[in-house]
């Protein structure tokens, strides 16, 4: 059983760009790469699942994104924070084109992609954690029955100022930091 860590991509990891998907145009968040070490220096996998629409609507490809992919992990394994797998769904319910244009389980709040990384990994549900800036990320997390973490970078702090303001209602995130440094203190102190 491995400790992992799901992680969003756009928003959470690097700036919030719309449909990025060439190199030179993705930026890292700050501190980044020294808390996904930390991570890695703690015993966890670290896993992205990430909602690429872009593919589906025709903006770019899958081997755009798998060189984007490729491109951010050198950045990362240059610092100690190497990503384990990257997964991502390519499609969308109603603005996908041709075979891309469907409902899937992949999309995220579904889960099909964390039952993908169950082909490589096997998840300590209970010592494993969602981090993300949508709530469609939390929800996923807690659809798979993982400790879900809202940030505060990309949409998060205005997801969570709204979800504040309904305080009748629960969150589907279990906790809130403001970037991904924040969420892996709170994780490390919960070890």
């Amino acid at each position: 059983m491995e400790k992992i860590v799901f992680l969003d991509r756009d928003g959470t990891l690097n700036e919030e760009v719309n449909y990025l998907h060439r190199p030179e145009d993705m930026h890292l968040l700050a501190g980044v790469p020294e808390a996904l070490r930390r991570l890695k220096e703690a015993g966890f996998k670290l896993v992205v699942v990430t909602n690429q629409a872009g593919v589906a609507r025709g903006y770019y490809t899958e081997e755009d994104v798998k060189v984007l992919h490729r491109y951010m992990n050198e950045l990362l394994a240059a610092e100690g924070a190497e990503i384990d797998g990257f997964y991502y769904c390519p499609h969308h319910p109603v603005h996908g084109i041709g075979s891309y244009k469907k409902e899937c389980s992949c999309r995220k709040p579904g889960i099909g992609m964390f039952l993908q990384a169950e082909e490589q990994f096997t998840a300590d549900k209970s010592h494993s954690y969602m981090i993300g800036d949508k709530l469609l990320d939390t929800q996923a997390g807690k659809n798979y029955g993982v400790t879900s973490i809202l940030v505060g970078t990309g949409y998060g702090k205005e997801l969570y100022e709204a979800s504040q303001a309904k305080k009748d209602e629960a969150p589907s995130y279990d906790y809130y930091a403001e970037n991904l440094p924040q969420a892996a203190d709170w994780i490390l102190r919960r070890q």
